[in-house]
């Protein structure tokens, strides 16, 4: 048996609600005992608007003893408008930027503006990942297509897999979400087919019960172990895959929101090495 395998890391929308600027986020993930922080762009730019610096951030996140795992920014890589689709290079072109002088290597990429478009081709989504991977290039930084479960593009796991796939890029990797996994129907058992290298970071997170997966919101994730999903499974089974990455906290639960952020940032960890503990690995 393998106790604590893993490597825990804070998404600052878990604790969003205060508007914290970055270096307090980071604070606040180096006390409750996170290894690493998964940021978002806003509060990047919101930090550079202030005055900062990047490589005094990089330093700060340093001398805190975390990495950046990453980043979640919104560019519209997949748009079928040539226009919007240059604007949105662009854009990932400036984030990744950025990211690499803080010290991040990875960032999402989710089918973002083209989340309801129903008859987009895979094909062409993969000839589209492949050129945002050849901007990542450029920086070192490598954009995680991110299954998001409302999407009727990328909305589940297969599909996800199979873009990457058809992409033919060595960088191709996937972010995949507890919470979007079930959104979208996908289901939990495809991760045992999966490269763990090709999983960088996954998001974790539980959902309840009710409401069923067609009237769940994202506000409705809650802490590991308080909801239905089948985390000790899920996480077995990254193990026996090979998973090397981190186990990232993204929740957007208004009623945890109202507590001090320290205070959520602690209890996430907490129940999060809970379930951890309680699941019986197996060397594969």
């Amino acid at each position: 048996m393998v106790n604590q395998p893993f490597r825990f890391c804070l998404n600052t929308a878990t604790i969003r609600s205060r508007k914290l600027p970055i270096t307090e986020s980071i604070r606040i993930a180096a006390s409750a005992g996170y290894d690493a922080i998964e940021t978002w762009i806003e509060e990047i730019d919101q930090y550079m608007a202030s005055g900062g610096d990047l490589g005094q951030l990089r330093s700060v996140i340093e001398d805190s003893g975390l990495t950046v795992e990453g980043a979640i920014g919104f560019f519209e890589w997949l748009s079928d408008d040539d226009s919007r689709r240059r604007k949105g290079l662009d854009e990932a072109r400036r984030n990744m930027e950025m990211l690499a002088l803080i010290g991040g290597k990875l960032v999402a990429a989710p089918p973002y503006g083209s989340a309801d478009v129903k008859d987009l081709s895979l094909d062409v989504a993969a000839e589209r990942y492949r050129a945002l991977l050849e901007v990542g290039d450029e920086f070192g930084v490598t954009p995680l297509l991110e299954v998001w479960g409302f999407s009727k593009t990328i909305g589940r796991l297969s599909e996800a897999l199979y873009v990457a796939a058809q992409a033919d890029h060595p960088g191709a990797r996937i972010l995949a979400d507890v919470y979007h996994l079930y959104k979208g129907g996908s289901g939990f058992e495809g991760l045992r087919i999966v490269n763990g290298n090709a999983l960088p970071v996954f998001h974790v997170n539980d959902y309840p019960a009710q409401p069923g997966r067609d009237e769940i919101r994202d506000a409705d994730r809650v802490y590991p172990g308080d909801g239905v999903a089948p985390l000790e499974d899920i996480f077995g089974d990254l193990l026996a895959i090979g998973f090397n990455g981190v186990l990232s906290l993204e929740l957007f639960n208004g009623t945890y929101y109202q507590n001090e952020p320290l205070t959520i940032a602690k209890t996430g960890i907490a129940k999060l090495r809970e379930v951890v503990a309680k699941c019986h690995f197996e060397a594969k």
